[in-house]
């Protein structure tokens, strides 16, 4: 029995990449429903490299140099932070790199990613990880880990709760900005929940008509 049961706490696993600015959206969303609903999130990471790696000739330039080479760095320096101070780490970290890469929109360069080390009195050096794939296989395990519940035609961020019959019920998304709090927050997530167990259930989307809010 995990912590979060002993607590009495319904466990929501979130797989996110530090890069994905609709991730990011989503996770301050379930930050907020935390507050109002009896849940507590468990951070893993995924990472859109991985996920685009053997098409990124089909994408567009700006795309192939962001899930390219450099799409690598912030996802394998959380990994190493995982690895080495554990699982309680995740969720802080990503919450360091996410403010300085979207809301502060410095981008995932070197130096962010050192200035979020840094905020959690992490040691420097991990930023070598960025470069390193010591721990690639344990940021597969945990990207395909995430993706395995949903397919391979989503992105991030993937959700996973129990369901009510003890089977899990996870789900990409959902897309939402800005980030809605207090109780417009819950009516999210409770629907989100509705529709998302429902038997059969596999798509709703529509367009975008505001431009992303990171506020």
């Amino acid at each position: 029995m995990s912590d979060t049961q002993v607590r009495g706490k319904t466990p929501v696993d979130f797989w996110f990449d530090p890069l994905c600015p609709w991730a990011w959206m989503t996770s301050r969303w379930m930050l907020e429903v935390e507050k109002v609903r009896d849940v507590e999130v468990r951070w893993h990471v995924m990472s859109l490299a991985v996920l685009n790696e053997n098409k990124l000739d089909e994408l567009p330039e700006r795309y192939r140099e962001l899930l390219g080479p450099k799409g690598w760095a912030p996802v394998r320096v959380v990994v190493a932070a995982q690895q080495k101070f554990g699982d309680e780490v995740t969720g802080k970290l990503y919450t360091e790199l996410g403010t300085r890469i979207h809301n502060e929109g410095k981008g995932a360069t070197r130096e962010v990613i050192a200035e979020a080390l840094a905020a959690l009195a992490l040691p420097a050096e991990l930023l070598a990880y960025a470069d390193s794939d010591e721990y690639d296989e344990v940021l597969r395990a945990s990207h395909n880990d995430g993706i395995d519940r949903v397919g391979q035609e989503v992105g991030t961020p993937v959700i996973s709760v129990p369901g009510a019959d003890g089977a899990d019920v996870a789900f990409f998304g959902p897309v939402v900005t800005p980030a809605p709090r207090g109780e417009a927050a819950a009516r999210l997530w409770d629907g989100t929940l509705l529709v998302a167990s429902t038997p059969g259930f596999y798509e709703i989307k529509r367009t975008r008509t505001e431009e992303p809010s990171f506020e």
